[in-house]
């Protein structure tokens, strides 16, 4: 914060300081965008999987298979690559069709080079076809 000081004149008659005082203006402004940062929601992209509270241990094991993404968007199904992304929805399909009790468990193991297009596209066929035992593995390497 600063001070204006009056110039004098020969005739000892301060001059008169026009200046506009900026302050206010400047605090009432920071104010005002604070509010503006803390009023604006958090933007969410994300896919809303039902995560269920069961901890009971299955009476037996279950069937698994490992759906991995390659660096450069490959599918495979348990170690067989995929066509495209209609031979992925095809697979989601049959495992959503089954009870589901009787799904087998769809572990997603993604290349950590692997686009999180790719990523997404295969969650988002899992959960409009209904599967609903997936799970995300090969993570655990980046647990600190």
């Amino acid at each position: 914060m600063g001070m204006n000081t009056a110039s004098w004149s020969g005739n000892r008659e301060p001059e008169v300081v026009m200046d506009v005082n900026t302050t206010p203006l400047i605090d009432v402004m920071l104010v005002l965008l604070v509010m503006l940062i803390i009023t604006i929601p958090m933007q969410l992209h994300t896919i809303p999987l039902p995560m269920s509270g069961d901890a009971t241990a299955p009476a037996h094991k279950p069937i698994v298979h490992v759906l991995s993404i390659d660096f450069d968007g490959t599918v495979s199904w348990d170690d067989q690559i995929l066509a495209d992304s209609a031979a992925v929805e095809a697979k989601m399909r049959e495992v959503g069709a089954m009870a589901e009790a009787d799904q087998p468990e769809v572990h997603v193991k993604p290349n950590k080079l692997a686009d999180y297009g790719a990523v997404a596209a295969v969650m988002a066929s899992v959960q409009r076809n209904g599967v609903k035992k997936m799970g995300v593995i090969g993570n655990e390497r980046f647990a600190s």
